[in-house]
């Protein structure tokens, strides 16, 4: 299974230099509690540089008092975050989200572009599903078996 079948293609992003407000508001407005910051000087493709939570904003920020006016995203965002090629293998992304401690991640092609998101809730989903299935299966052989081999 590679990251890009199951990524969320549709990405909320925001520019390093954007205000905290700004971000803050980005986040409400989308119902995002996660935003890709990309490199503001490639005019052809959006390139990651970091990424920026709710949490990040308070912890580093509403915690100890800081001035939000005063700060921008880069001085919050979370540098050389862990980026996923599409083409990498879904388990093998959770298992370093997993060492990382982090629940997403940015996806990237070939290029280095930003294609997606993929976060630790599509990996539950799709593993709660292949589950679903095969206990589906196991019932319909089970009474497959009872039909056709009766006691």
């Amino acid at each position: 299974m590679k990251v890009g079948e199951y990524c969320n293609r549709e990405v909320v992003t925001i520019q390093p230099r954007a205000g905290l407000a700004e971000a803050a508001e980005v986040m409400r407005s989308k119902h995002v509690g996660f935003l890709v910051v990309v490199d503001d000087t490639s005019p052809w493709r959006r390139i990651p540089i970091g990424v920026l939570t709710d949490r990040d904003i308070v912890v580093q920020v509403f915690a100890p008092g800081a001035d939000v006016a005063a700060l921008s995203v880069v001085d919050v965002m979370t540098r050389d975050p862990v980026i996923a090629s599409e083409h990498d293998d879904l388990g093998a992304l959770m298992t370093k989200l997993r060492e990382a401690g982090v629940r997403r991640a940015p996806v990237v092609d070939t290029e280095g572009g930003l294609v997606g998101v993929i976060a630790m809730d599509d990996a539950v989903a799709l593993v709660t599903n292949l589950l679903c299935d095969i206990s589906g299966l196991i019932r319909q052989e089970q009474r497959v078996e009872r039909r056709t081999h009766p006691s």
